[in-house]
């Protein structure tokens, strides 16, 4: 028998809407790993906003910035930062519309303005305070992710202006800025390419839009009971809701644990 993986997104699939982690879930992912099988977080998240959570569930192998920033083992595998100098022209756009964006590398993140309301809603929805200012933040880094804060009836104009960008909306006012083509996919790609498992023993549990590739690539893909409809639509299997001891029940379900 093949080694196998379970890779898990973190809101609203580890942790519930109170970004509470539910003891079945760390009790599930314990005996998970006891029974061999490889546990691994693909997350949207940059990596410093989920190191307690590793952590805590002691998992060293993760896809973040929804497939950007690859670790297997502690080691990192595969990075996919943005295009910098058109970072920069969406940065200065985006200010002429007044629209604040956060630039994320692996260790912070920076806001391009202070003290911005779409800023401190999104972000406070994470249990996360508003990034301190610097809006040069990207000059000089690689950036894995950007957030642009905009309605999203204003966010059209700038799929159209950059299509060397990947836009996935995450909240009413923010959406993700990624590079074209970039998705935890294929971050699951090089990760299961690097630790040789093939893809019919690769499970996934998500519940958002950014997890529909994720649930479509692999051998498994499960979805939340509460995820969105469209991304229970193309699961293999709908699970019970976080709260309800979701991730425990779908990974007896499907057998990989007793």
């Amino acid at each position: 028998m093949g080694k196998k993986i379970v890779f898990f997104d973190i809101d609203g699939t580890l942790l519930d809407e109170n970004k509470e982690l539910p003891s079945s879930t760390v009790q599930a992912v314990q005996v998970l790993k006891e029974a061999g099988v490889y546990v691994a977080i693909a997350t949207g998240r940059a990596p410093f906003m989920f190191s307690d959570l590793r952590k805590k569930l002691g998992i060293d192998s993760f896809v973040s910035f929804n497939g950007q920033y690859v670790v297997s083992e502690g080691n990192v595998i595969y990075k996919n930062p943005l295009e910098r100098h058109k970072l920069h022209e969406l940065k200065e756009e985006a200010h002429e519309n007044g629209h604040p964006l956060v630039f994320m590398d692996e260790k912070t993140m920076r806001a391009s303005v202070e003290n911005h309301p779409y800023i401190h809603e999104s972000m406070g929805s994470l249990k996360f305070s508003h990034p301190s200012l610097d809006a040069a933040y990207y000059e000089n880094r690689d950036i894995y992710q950007a957030l642009l804060f905009c309605k999203p009836e204003e966010e059209y104009a700038y799929v159209l202006a950059y299509p060397e960008f990947r836009f996935v909306r995450w909240h009413s006012v923010s959406t993700d800025v990624l590079p074209v083509g970039g998705s935890k996919a294929e971050g699951i790609r090089k990760l299961i390419e690097r630790i040789g498992i093939k893809k019919e023993d690769v499970y996934a549990f998500g519940d958002g839009l950014n997890d529909m590739e994720m649930l479509r690539f692999v051998g498994t893909g499960v979805a939340m009971g509460n995820a969105n409809e469209e991304v229970k639509q193309i699961a293999d299997f709908v699970t019970k809701r976080v709260e309800e001891d979701g991730i425990l029940y779908g990974l007896k379900q499907l057998e990989l644990i007793k």
